[in-house]
């Protein structure tokens, strides 16, 4: 291998993708943060928490494709020095994040129902209410700290994304001991203090992203703020139909470890805990392959501004090659140490520990190839979101979850009776089909020249 010829490369997508994994690491930190403090409070409390975040995620993912689908166009935007179209394509991002945001609010408000009908309990459904009814309003800033991310990131101000996430770290906490608990003179508010937390943390959040956005010199000539009110119904309807694609990929596949969820817990209870001792892991090296994507999606936008296909060969090589090696690490990590690692989850004290100790070892040697297949769709997702082309991935998503990876680790995990295992199994080949669909469309697409023409709004 040429070095030299690849050595540009990597330090672009290191330099966009460590800010932007850390940044990552640190969102899914403060959600550990809720989770442990409110568990500290009450069983019925942490399981109220459970279903409402678990809800809220499924409608946030849905409207984030505004946010993340705009990343490439951006890249691609700033490469090419148009101003108007990085101000089009932001602000008509930010309206749709906008609309998805009050149109959820009602399904927000009115949640128990909807959790009844899903079979949680009257006092489980009402507490997660109670909570849903005030992390509602923090829909909002988090859709716009997406677009805003993708803005920044586009411009290649990782950086900042980064810090000010980690600084809501400890800013979560803070709200969180004061609210949940009744500290410091504060009222004693359970779930509803969580919700509240949650809002002050992301608004916060919002406001230093948006506030260094409009101060960055560079980025000032762009007027994003100028006239927002003013609508661009070109620019709308073309943001419209690049994010709504990602949205509801995102859906597909949290769907399907959602119906894993489920089936699980058909097992049994302490397959259910091993489950999510195991899924929880794997998801904290996922939070890595999803920075690496978001650095392929920036620096395939970037080449398709250029119309430099080998530039887009060699850039995506090399974020293979980094994701690739990533995920060999987590699997020699996964064989070699699952007792360290699932230890952290688990009370010793507790007399279930030992046999979730045990389930948890066998589904982390399903979660070591796990990471190869998820690490490879993921960062082929990025490719294609960085060449504009989300319609098409959002079908072959949708094929790989539903129709081939749900029914595989049902039939693997009932009929054929592998339980647990066997709907590890299922993920590992939806996701495995998921990658070889997804790279091979984008190499067919490159081989081709489908993704080196500009694509524009208009």
């Amino acid at each position: 291998m040429d070095f030299a010829r690849y050595r540009p490369h990597l330090i672009a997508t290191l330099a966009l993708g460590l800010p932007l994994i850390g940044s990552h690491l640190a969102r899914m930190a403060i959600g550990l943060t809720d989770t442990l403090m409110i568990s500290w409070y009450g069983v019925e409390a942490l399981g109220a928490l459970v279903i409402a975040t678990s809800l809220f995620f499924i409608i946030q993912m849905l409207g984030s494709g505004f946010g993340i689908g705009v990343m490439g166009l951006l890249a691609s935007a700033h490469a090419r020095g148009d101003d108007t179209e990085m101000r089009r394509a932001t602000r008509m991002a930010l309206w749709l994040s906008s609309i998805h945001a009050m149109i959820a609010m009602p399904f927000l408000w009115f949640s128990k129902p909807i959790l009844l009908a899903l079979g949680q309990t009257d006092m489980i459904a009402s507490l997660a209410q109670d909570y849903l009814r005030i992390a509602g309003w923090g829909i909002l800033p988090v859709l716009w700290m997406m677009v805003l991310n993708s803005y920044l990131a586009a411009m290649e101000r990782t950086q900042v994304i980064l810090w000010i996430t980690v600084a809501g770290i400890p800013l979560n906490i803070l709200f969180n001991w004061c609210l949940i608990f009744g500290n410091w003179g504060f009222p004693e508010l359970g779930v509803q203090g969580a919700a509240i937390a949650s809002v002050s943390t992301q608004t916060l959040g919002m406001a230093a992203i948006l506030a260094y956005a409009l101060w960055l010199p560079e980025a000032r000539r762009f007027n994003l703020m100028q006239r927002f009110w003013k609508p661009d119904w070109h620019a709308f309807r073309a943001i419209f139909a690049l994010g709504m694609p990602v949205g509801l990929t995102l859906v597909a596949e949290v769907g399907m470890f959602v119906g894993a969820n489920l089936m699980m817990g058909w097992i049994g209870t302490l397959e259910l805990g091993a489950h999510g001792i195991a899924l929880q892991i794997a998801s904290v090296t996922f939070m890595v392959q999803l920075g690496l994507a978001n650095a392929a999606t920036i620096r395939v936008g970037q080449m398709v501004a250029r119309d430099d296909g080998a530039g887009m060969r060699d850039a995506a090589a090399t974020v293979l090659s980094l994701s690739l090696i990533f995920a060999l690490l987590s699997v020699a990590l996964f064989l070699l140490a699952p007792r360290t690692l699932i230890g952290l989850y688990l009370d010793f004290s507790q007399p279930e520990a030992a046999a979730v100790m045990a389930l948890a070892v066998g589904f982390l040697v399903w979660a070591a190839l796990f990471q190869l297949t998820d690490a490879l769709q993921v960062v082929g997702l990025g490719l294609l979101r960085g060449a504009q082309d989300t319609r098409v991935p959002m079908w072959l998503a949708a094929i790989s979850y539903w129709l081939i990876g749900l029914p595989a680790g049902y039939v693997l995990a009932f009929p054929l009776g592998m339980g647990g295992a066997g709907l590890w199994l299922g993920l590992v080949i939806g996701l495995s089909v998921a990658s070889v669909l997804m790279l091979r469309r984008f190499y067919r697409g490159l081989a081709r020249g489908d993704w080196t023409p500009p694509l524009q709004t208009g």
